[in-house]
């Protein structure tokens, strides 16, 4: 098998994307890969991850693949829940208390931090718009975020997203008050949803 034939295999089974390690684990080195970026045959979307020059990035995955205390929240999360018709121009992610997240990140994401117990709390795998699978925060939690950071999304798209979210058939409004209460927003959260429910 050439050394292409095996770049499209690891890029056919991570979603598009090569990584480095992964390549070295087949025996193709960083300066291969360099070259083939020269050649324009890769593109380097980030740090260690290339994509075939006729490929398309899923850039959701490119960064959920840069860490495994990731999960996309927020703007991105609304987003992507169709509780916003808004693509974000900088997705939102949210990692635990103490982590740091690596420069290359902040530079391209939002980041919001949340106390280690309360990280895995709605924590779902969903698709990203390309069709990988990717860690979202599910549809209550994600209401829940909105509404403990709505000075930071901005009130426009806050309420249209509880608009949304009240409208919609798949609402669970037990589960949404279990993390109301555990990120301790339900008062508040009581107060918007009164006037629309």
């Amino acid at each position: 098998m050439s050394c292409i034939e095996e770049l499209r295999e690891i890029s056919k089974n991570n979603g598009g994307i090569i990584e480095t390690e992964t390549a070295a684990e087949m025996g193709i080195s960083r300066a291969m890969l360099s070259k083939l970026c020269k050649e324009n045959r890769l593109c380097r979307i980030a740090h260690g991850q290339y994509i075939f020059s006729d490929d398309m990035a899923d850039e959701l995955l490119s960064i959920a693949r840069r860490s495994e205390k990731i999960v996309f929240s927020h703007e991105t999360a609304l987003y992507l829940h169709g509780l916003s018709d808004r693509i974000p121009f900088i997705h939102s992610i949210t990692v635990p208390t103490g982590y740091v997240p690596s420069e290359g990140l902040k530079e391209v994401c939002r980041v919001y931090y949340i106390k280690p117990e309360l990280f895995d709390l709605g924590k779902t795998v969903m698709k990203s718009p390309a069709g990988n699978g990717i860690f979202v925060y599910d549809l209550e939690r994600t209401v829940c975020d909105a509404v403990r950071s709505r000075n930071r999304i901005g009130t426009e798209t806050f309420f249209a997203a509880l608009k949304l979210y009240a409208d919609s058939p798949g609402k669970d409004l037990n589960r949404l008050n279990g993390y109301a209460r555990k990120l301790r927003v339900s008062n508040v959260l009581r107060g918007y949803l009164e006037v629309l429910l």
